[in-house]
């Protein structure tokens, strides 16, 4: 099923987003539908030619897209990334925070190197990037701006395997409620949201490489039994950025078909229950009353 974007076409008229890991899967996805919606759009990531190649296919959607070489790691170059977009448009409105790294692993095996590495991308890439457009805006009194953070529902409830990840998103959903309080004052607004499974091409496979991506099959833990689609994230992002989600500051939105509301469930397993064998377990249940 292929959907046009929710918002009306120029919502997002004469903005300026900036989003890093935009260069594939769903920061491209995210990017395009900015595009479509009227907004002129810097895409970051590390590699270059990978975020060129993606500008040249995006531009047939219209629009402005700028792409920037950044290692949202290193403050230098992220500062850089801020001063190139205010030389070639003069504004930012809209920061979105999807620069990402992960693996799975047992924890036992792991060393404190490997958590430093998700660490550094997730958690301090967010603030890297938080705080050179916050404080710039801060700084010049400009108003109605927002960041938007690219979360994970584990990064509440934890999640065994992907230890160093679930730290890292904690700690960014954290600094999204404490800049939500802290910073509306100065009409900047902070939000995230908490993606369930999203299958991207490229960092699916890195996750869950060779047969793994067939053996695990994650529609099971989904009550609608599907996967995301790009686009739908998409239209969550482009609706939070925009003027029409103005009162929305400090949340947090799931997206994910009702996935950790189901692994939450203590009873939820027994979905796997053929539905003739109900009748037995209903009797066995009776004939067990006042014993």
């Amino acid at each position: 099923m292929s959907l046009k974007t929710m918002l009306r076409e120029d919502a997002l008229k004469d903005h300026v987003v900036v989003i890093t890991g935009g260069g594939t899967g769903l920061g491209r996805a995210m990017a395009e539908h900015c595009l479509r919606l009227g907004a002129r759009v810097c895409i970051t990531g590390r590699k270059l030619d990978v975020l060129e190649r993606t500008a040249a296919e995006m531009s047939a959607l219209g629009g402005e897209v700028f792409p920037f070489s950044c290692d949202v790691r290193e403050v230098e170059r992220v500062g850089a990334l801020r001063d190139a977009v205010l030389a070639k448009w003069g504004r930012v409105d809209a920061l979105v925070n999807n620069a990402a790294g992960n693996f799975i692993s047992p924890t036992e095996r792991l060393g404190s190197k490997a958590f430093q590495t998700i660490i550094d991308i997730v958690l301090m890439g967010t603030v890297n990037c938080t705080l050179a457009f916050g404080k710039q805006w801060i700084k010049a009194g400009e108003k109605d701006k927002c960041i938007l953070n690219i979360v994970t529902t584990y990064a509440w409830t934890g999640s065994g395997y992907v230890a160093p990840s679930a730290c890292a998103k904690a700690g960014v959903l954290a600094l999204t409620r404490s800049l939500a309080a802290e910073w509306g004052k100065y009409g900047i607004r902070n939000n995230a949201i908490a993606p369930g499974p999203f299958p991207t091409k490229g960092a699916w496979s890195r996750l869950l490489p060779g047969e793994l991506v067939e053996k695990f099959d994650m529609t099971k833990k989904v009550p609608l039994a599907r996967m995301g689609r790009p686009g739908e994230l998409a239209d969550l992002a482009t609706y939070l950025i925009s003027p029409y989600s103005g009162y929305i500051n400090g949340e947090v939105i799931t997206i994910d078909g009702g996935e950790w509301l189901k692994g939450a469930g203590q009873f939820n397993l027994l979905d796997q229950i053929e539905p003739g064998m109900w009748d037995a377990i209903e009797q066995l249940v009776r004939g067990t009353k006042g014993s």
